[in-house]
Formats: structure tokens, C-alpha cells, sequence
């Protein structure tokens, strides 16, 4: 473990923190409606301008982005034109994007994500930025940053980690207590049901949902060595330790808010606002969700129960979200200069102010006016062993994007199919990893 200036412990990077290795060509932006064209929004170069492509498209983290923009704006006189498109079209035409005329700076992901399209040479390094903010971050969250050439891609803003949201009124008034195994999380679901709950609220229209269910269970029940070695193509989904993890899943469904496919993220979490579902598996950005102050104040979260007391409680799935510059930035003095202000501890708090569902990546914001689940969750990242991204970051894009996603939402729909879907996957996923 390692202890950041603040006093903040988060584990050291290891090779397989860092998500190993960058694949092929991803097959992502197959489409042809590409972001503004495969452009930014700024036709010419400004040099008063700098445009940023973003995935911030809900009303709450779009708009702490725009009040740093703003504060950036005010500070440099230069002016931030945003390019914003709802996330999942973001991330699907982003490979097209890249390679067509991106916008300067661009809303993206920590670890093998960055990584992959640092190593298309479709971003620059951002080495002579990190000389000036390196000091306000920890060893992991650098490494967190950096391509597989050793370059600083990306700059780090926020980070969250997912976990199992509750109403503490609801658990209160029915007597209900957080669950810390796995047969206590099955029979706190039952008495959900007999109580005429929805035990887990769930929604997978989008289809990355369902990978977060399966990280936990693997890694609860498998551990993270054999979590990241499956991630990395390194294990066989064939496995026995596979179809287990499936196993636990299938026992689980039965509880899982029926229609989950026709279902987004955030009309399942509205069913836990309005305390019609008893949990929900989820990053703690469900918290913009929560609009009314009375309901925020109310909601709460615990780690995802032990499985295998080898592995109990010690990994925990905490996203890293920051910012990227493409490879050919119109104005790129002006882009560095807002890479360097958003790697800044005043930039994280002026995001947080206004989104405060996660938690600063630097060291140095500051954490005074943190709420209840910002100190929760702080608490959560320092206190873990082990820290992994997500699926979709964890693991190759094309892989994850063309036969993960369809594949869950198949055993969602059939879980007794699960022998033949383990086969396909594992068939599938040489084929793209050896592509590399």
C-alpha cells in the first residue's frame, strides 16, 4: 500500500492495475453518423478557442462541466466550445471520431481505454502538463494516466466507486441490515419480495450495466488476479471458475427487476427514489438521480457482499473518468493550458460542487464540504487492496463492446443457455485477441 501526501491510501500500481496490453482496431464508430461529422465544433483554429468533445450529457455532470469550463474561461480568458453528445453514442463513435477531426480535448477514460488509442498515435502525450500537476496526485492515479510507452495521455478528474445503493429510511422502517455475505444478500432479497419490494432495481438497455454485475461476482468469487487475467484474455471463459460466477448470477436474477433490457440506467434508479426497489447495483453517479435534497440525504450504499472468504471484501471497482488531447489539437498551447487547469485541486472542486456524487482524483482538493457518500466512497478507494476500472475499460474494446455486451444481456434473457454463451465468448475472444 502506499501512502499519497494526504494521507490518502491507495494501492501501489501493479502490471495488472495498469490494464495490460493494447489490442487491434477497435470496433467501435462502425456507424456513419459520426460525432458532428467525425468533427469537432469549432470549423477553424481560434486561438482564443478550445473545443472539447464531451459524453457529459446529463443534466448534472453536464453542468459541472460547464461551471469549470466557466471558471477556466474566467481565469485564461480563453474561451471552452463544447461539443456534447449523450455517452453512448460517444463511446460507440469514438474510434471514428479520433480518425476523423476531433475536437481538441475530448472526455474519456483511465487505463487500458486511454491506452488503446494512445497507442493508435490517435492522442497526444501530455508529459509537459503532468510536470506541473504530477505533485497533486498519488503514484496509482498517475500510473492510472499513462500509455503503455510510459506518456501521460490522459489527466484525471474524477473518481467513484460501485457499490450497492439503499434507502436507509426503507431499511430502517422494515428492519432490514446491510448484508456482508453472500447468504445474507439472498435472504435480505427474499424478505424484499415478501415485503412486495423489487429486491434490486435493474435496468440494461444500454447494455454496460450487466458488466458491472458480472465484475463483482467474478472478483468476489474468483478474486482479482483471476478477474484481471480474464480481462486481459488470459483466462478461458470456459472455465469451471466462470460458469461458477454464472451460477451465483442466475441465483440472483430471480430478485433482479424483471425487463431490464427495455430499461435504462436511470428509470431504474428513479424505482429506487421512489422506494419501489430495495437496492441497485451501480456507480455512485445514481446520486444525480436523487434531485430532492431529503431523498439524497437518504441514500446510502455498502460493498458488494464476500462470496469466497479468501477474497472477502478487498477489491473494489472505482472508475477513473478525466480528459484526453487528440492528435492534432488546432489550438494546442491553448489545450495544454486547460489540461493543466483541469488536473488543478480547484478545478475538482469546482466540478464537485456541482456534481458531488464522486470523489476528487487529486490529493489535494479539498474534502471539507465532502457530503456523507463522498466520505464513504473516499473511504472505500483508500480502503481497497485491489482496484479495477470496469469491464469496457478493463479489457479490450472490441471485445467488450461486440461480444461482451450482447452475450450478458443473452444470459439475462436465457440464463439456462449459459454453457453454449461460455463457449461462444471463449471462441470469440481469441479470435479478437489474437488479432493483436
Amino acid at each position: 500500500m502506499r501512502r499519497t501526501p494526504s494521507g490518502l491510501t491507495l494501492p501501489g500500481p501493479s502490471r495488472r492495475t495498469l490494464l495490460r496490453g493494447v489490442g487491434g482496431a477497435a470496433a467501435l464508430g462502425a456507424g456513419t453518423s459520426l460525432l458532428s461529422a467525425c468533427g469537432g465544433s469549432g470549423a477553424a483554429a481560434d486561438p482564443k478557442t478550445v473545443t472539447v468533445g464531451s459524453k457529459a450529457s446529463d443534466p448534472v455532470p453536464k453542468k459541472a462541466y460547464a461551471d469549470m469550463y466557466a471558471a477556466f474561461t474566467k481565469r485564461s480568458g480563453l474561451t471552452v466550445d463544447v461539443n456534447t453528445k449523450d455517452s453512448n453514442t460517444f463511446q460507440e463513435q469514438i474510434n471514428s471520431y479520433l480518425q476523423g477531426t476531433p475536437d481538441d480535448v475530448f472526455t474519456w477514460f483511465a487505463g487500458y481505454r486511454m491506452q488503446f488509442f494512445a497507442a493508435k498515435g490517435l492522442a497526444t502525450p501530455v508529459d509537459e502538463v503532468w510536470e506541473k500537476i504530477g505533485g497533486n496526485f498519488p503514484d496509482a492515479m498517475k500510473a492510472l494516466s499513462k500509455g503503455e510507452d510510459g506518456k501521460y495521455y490522459l489527466v484525471p478528474l474524477y473518481t467513484y466507486p460501485w457499490a450497492i445503493f439503499y434507502r436507509k429510511s426503507v431499511f430502517a422502517e422494515k428492519g432490514y441490515e446491510v448484508p456482508t455475505t453472500w447468504d445474507d444478500f439472498i435472504a435480505l432479497c427474499k424478505r424484499m419480495q415478501k415485503d412486495g419490494l423489487v429486491p434490486i432495481a435493474f435496468g440494461d438497455k444500454d447494455a454496460w450495466p450487466a458488466l458491472g454485475t458480472f465484475d463483482q461476482i467474478n472478483f468476489r468469487k474468483n478474486g482479482y488476479d483471476f478477474h484481471v487475467d480474464l480481462m486481459a484474455g488470459k483466462a478461458s471463459w470456459t472455465d469451471a471458475k466462470v460458469r461458477a460466477a454464472f451460477d451465483l448470477w442466475a441465483e440472483i436474477l430471480p430478485y433482479h427487476q424483471e425487463g431490464a433490457i427495455g430499461r435504462t440506467w436511470q428509470d431504474a434508479a428513479q424505482t429506487l427514489v421512489a422506494k419501489k426497489a430495495g437496492m441497485y447495483l451501480l456507480g455512485t453517479f445514481v446520486a444525480q438521480q436523487f434531485t430532492n435534497e431529503a431523498d439524497l440525504e437518504d441514500l446510502d450504499f455498502f460493498a458488494f457482499p464476500e462470496i469466497d472468504p479468501a477474497f472477502g471484501q478487498e477489491t473494489v471497482e472505482a472508475p477513473t473518468d478525466g480528459f484526453m488531447m487528440s492528435k492534432s489539437p488546432k489550438n494546442k498551447e491553448g489545450s495544454l493550458k486547460l489540461m493543466e487547469y483541469l488536473g488543478s485541486p480547484e478545478a475538482e472542486e469546482t466540478y464537485l460542487k456541482s456534481d458531488p456524487s464522486s470523489v476528487a482524483a487529486s490529493t489535494k482538493a479539498d474534502t471539507s464540504s465532502y457530503t456523507p457518500l463522498q466520505k464513504k466512497s473516499y473511504e472505500m478507494i483508500a480502503g481497497a487492496k485491489n482496484l479495477t476500472q470496469f469491464m469496457d475499460r478493463d479489457s479490450r474494446p472490441d471485445f467488450t463492446s461486440t461480444v461482451m455486451q450482447p452475450a450478458l444481456q443473452k444470459f439475462i434473457r436465457d440464463p439456462k443457455g449459459v454453457d453454449g454463451l461460455l463457449s461462444s465468448i471463449e471462441r470469440q475472444k481469441k479470435t479478437i485477441f489474437a488479432s493483436s
